[in-house]
């Protein structure tokens, strides 16, 4: 009986401490989770605080946002800040650069590298290519941007049939797989995906480069927390694994 009643205490006490455990919600962008995913560790063992990532496009986050949710930390491109602060979802004037990345094409490993260093290849390219894939433009920055370049290549219709949209995630990994001929994305977000290769950067005429930001959220107030992962994402160690990643630093 006793022991059945200190078994019972402790896993009271357990529960009570779990629940009182340091934790903070950081939203954030795909493109940046590469770099997250090495630096998240080396955070929580120095500040002792316990990180729930999530990725998503920065257009899901959007919605989350007006529905109501309340991360702590928010990791977006810089062009949506001013949105995001004006409607009280992030702490107003907190918004700090992490680095810069471009929109890249890749294709299968092993298979040949087309030819996308100008606008004319390009279109070419792609309207040679069997099929195609990049981000749902309603979602994500990468294919809200191809959509236009699309556009302004004129064969948004010559392409239409033969795109399938990516939802969240490395869209590039069914390319990787052999399903798709040709993806197009983020760097950050190519580079990582295991039978990808990056076969350059969309033409300088025709490219977007996203910086992304580290804000705080609403909520977070004055959690210490909260700008103790901030100001740790901006040190020199950090700088270097954005880099590595394949962002630009700021």
């Amino acid at each position: 009986m006793f022991q059945k009643t200190l078994s019972m205490l402790l896993l009271l006490v357990t529960m009570s401490f779990a629940s009182h455990a340091k934790e903070l919600v950081v939203w954030s962008a795909g493109a940046v989770k590469p770099a997250l995913e090495e630096l998240v560790p080396a955070f929580e063992k120095q500040a002792g605080v316990a990180l729930k990532v999530d990725y998503a496009p920065v257009g899901v986050w959007m919605r989350r946002l007006a529905d109501g949710g309340q991360p702590d930390v928010l990791i977006l491109s810089a062009d949506v800040v001013n949105d995001v602060q004006g409607k009280g979802w992030a702490v107003a004037g907190s918004a700090q650069p992490l680095g810069s990345v471009g929109v890249g094409v890749a294709v299968k490993q092993g298979t040949a590298m087309p030819d996308v260093s100008t606008p004319e290849a390009l279109r070419e390219t792609l309207l040679r290519a069997k099929s195609i894939t990049y981000m749902d433009p309603q979602k994500g920055t990468s294919g809200k941007h191809f959509a236009s370049v699309l556009a302004q290549l004129g064969i948004t219709e010559q392409v239409k049939e033969k795109t399938k949209l990516g939802d969240v995630g490395y869209v590039l990994e069914p390319v990787a797989r052999g399903e798709i001929e040709l993806g197009i994305q983020q760097i950050t977000e190519i580079l990582p995906v295991q039978g990808a290769v990056l076969v350059g950067p969309l033409p300088a005429s025709l490219q977007k480069v996203t910086t992304y930001v580290v804000m705080l959220g609403a909520k977070a107030g004055d959690n210490k927390d909260a700008l103790a992962l901030q100001r740790f994402l901006q040190t020199p160690k950090a700088v270097q694994v954005f880099k590595l990643k394949g962002f630009s630093p700021m």
